[in-house]
């Protein structure tokens, strides 16, 4: 966790400097990094350093890629839906012309029960732990017994949810926010 967490502030003194780093989790296959805008609250993007184990190696190694240690953009929601930050939409956004907006057609409420009736029909008895709201979606994280077991994210427009298969098992995680 402490080489994580150094990787992840040396990467955050190359970036605005109105983004800071909200929680650091370590799961199984890598660890899950929240960066956000301290202006706003509003979760920037989420990014990832990618362990050394067997699943990685495997997937990796066919490509001549070595990932470990190293912080990539976390795949999903956060290319595909971020509007602000993201790889597809916030690249493509000048095309349309159109004003960013943090306010979304589906509210968190909203985004937080179409989570729980994911998890109540593929996680039963799991309930949605904490929430960050990010430009044009949500994540949740979510666990039973009051123990964290994975996240997934609900699509700001759509009410698309997209669970992070990619994390593997819990571990720890750090918080940075006030």
């Amino acid at each position: 966790m402490d080489e994580a967490e150094q990787i992840a502030f040396t990467y955050l003194e190359s970036l605005n400097k109105n983004l800071a780093i909200k929680e650091i989790m370590e799961f199984e296959y890598n660890f899950y990094i929240i960066y956000f805008e301290e202006d706003t609250g509003i979760g920037a993007f989420e990014m990832l350093i990618w362990k050394a184990n067997a699943v990685n190696n495997m997937m990796m190694w066919h490509m001549g890629w070595t990932i470990a240690g190293r912080i990539t953009p976390e795949p999903g929601p956060n290319m595909m839906w971020n509007l602000k930050y993201g790889h597809m939409n916030g690249m493509m956004r000048w095309q349309y012309n159109s004003v960013l907006t943090i306010d979304m057609p589906i509210s968190e409420g909203e985004a937080k029960s179409i989570g729980q009736r994911y998890l109540n029909r593929y996680f039963p008895e799991s309930t949605i732990m904490e929430t960050t709201k990010f430009y044009g979606y949500y994540t949740f994280d979510f666990g039973k017994d009051g123990k964290i077991y994975g996240m997934f994210s609900v699509n700001g427009y759509t009410g698309q949810v997209w669970y992070h298969s990619w994390h593997g098992a819990f571990i720890d995680m750090r918080g940075y926010e006030d």
